[in-house]
C-alpha cells in the first residue's frame, strides 16, 4: 500500500512538472491551438462547399472529426517532448531518483491529458463560432468529450514509446507523422467512407479515427441519419476495443523501453 501511496505521489509530481512546463513556457501550447484553429476554418470555408456530407452544414460533419484529429496530432507532440528530455540527460537525472520506474512516462500522459481537454474545449468554441450546433444535449456532449480525450491518452502511449526509442527529436517528428497520416486522412474525418475507392473503404471503416469520430458524431449531433447517429453502440464499442489495445500493447513496451535505458 505504501508503494502504490509513493507511485501515485511520484506521478502527481512528474505531472505536475510537465503541466508547468506548458505554463511557463505557454508558446509550446499557443502555436499548437493556434495551428488547430486555422486548420478548422480553412477546412470549414474553403473545402466545406465542395465536400459531399450527407445534406448537412459541413461544419455539422467536420468538427467531431476533427476534434478526433485534434488529439491523434497531438500525440506526436510527446514523440518530441521524451526526446528532447532523454537528449538533454533530463531522463537520466531522473532516473537517479528513488521514484517509481513509470512515474516519468505516466505523469507525461496524464499532463497530455489535460492539454487535450483544453484544446477540444477551445475548438468546440471556435466551432460553435462558425456555425456548429450541438443537437443531443449536454450530457452525450460531455461523454464525447471525455471518451476523445482517452482515445488522445491511448495514442500518446505510442508516442512514448517513439520518443524513447528514437532518442532524437527531429526523427522523433518525422517518425510519429509516418504512422498519424494514414489514420487521419484514410477515415471518416474529411469525407464520408461511401465516397472513397472500394479497396480503402476496407481499411477507413476499421481504422479507429473512423470509429472515434462516429462516436463524437453520433453523442454530438443525436440521431441525423447524416451524422452516423445509429451506429453509436457499434462505434462505441471498436473505440473502446481500440483504446484498450493500444494502452495494453504500448504502455508494457514504453516501460520496458524506458527500464532499458538504464543497462
Amino acid at each position: 500500500m505504501e508503494k502504490m501511496s509513493a507511485a501515485i505521489s511520484d506521478i502527481m509530481v512528474m505531472t505536475r512538472r510537465n503541466v508547468t512546463r506548458y505554463i511557463r513556457l505557454p508558446q509550446l501550447l499557443v502555436f499548437n491551438a493556434m495551428l488547430n484553429v486555422v486548420l478548422l476554418l480553412l477546412f470549414n470555408y474553403v473545402f466545406g462547399g465542395a465536400i459531399q456530407k450527407g445534406g448537412i452544414p459541413y461544419i455539422q460533419y467536420f468538427l467531431p472529426g476533427f476534434l478526433a484529429q485534434t488529439v491523434v496530432f497531438g500525440s506526436t507532440q510527446t514523440s518530441v517532448g521524451i526526446a528532447e528530455d532523454l537528449s538533454k540527460g533530463l531522463i537520466d537525472r531522473f532516473r537517479s531518483l528513488p521514484m517509481a520506474r513509470p512515474a516519468f512516462l505516466t505523469g507525461r500522459v496524464i499532463a497530455d491529458g489535460i492539454r487535450y481537454a483544453v484544446l477540444i474545449l477551445l475548438m468546440i468554441g471556435v466551432g460553435l463560432a462558425a456555425g456548429f450546433r450541438f443537437g443531443n444535449g449536454l450530457v452525450p456532449a460531455i461523454m464525447a468529450v471525455l471518451l476523445v480525450i482517452l482515445f488522445g491518452v491511448a495514442l500518446t502511449w505510442i508516442g512514448v514509446f517513439i520518443g524513447i526509442s528514437v532518442k532524437n527529436q527531429e526523427t522523433a517528428q518525422v517518425a510519429g507523422f509516418v504512422w498519424v497520416f494514414p489514420l487521419v486522412f484514410a477515415s471518416s474525418l474529411y469525407v464520408p467512407i461511401a465516397t472513397m475507392p472500394h479497396w480503402l473503404q476496407y481499411f477507413a471503416n476499421v481504422n479507429p479515427v473512423t470509429s472515434m469520430a462516429g462516436v463524437i458524431r453520433a453523442l454530438f449531433l443525436g440521431s441525423n441519419p447524416a451524422a452516423g447517429g445509429a451506429s453509436l453502440t457499434k462505434y462505441l464499442w471498436q473505440i473502446l476495443v481500440w483504446d484498450a489495445g493500444l494502452m495494453l500493447v504500448f504502455i508494457p513496451l514504453s516501460v520496458r523501453r524506458y527500464v532499458q535505458l538504464a543497462k
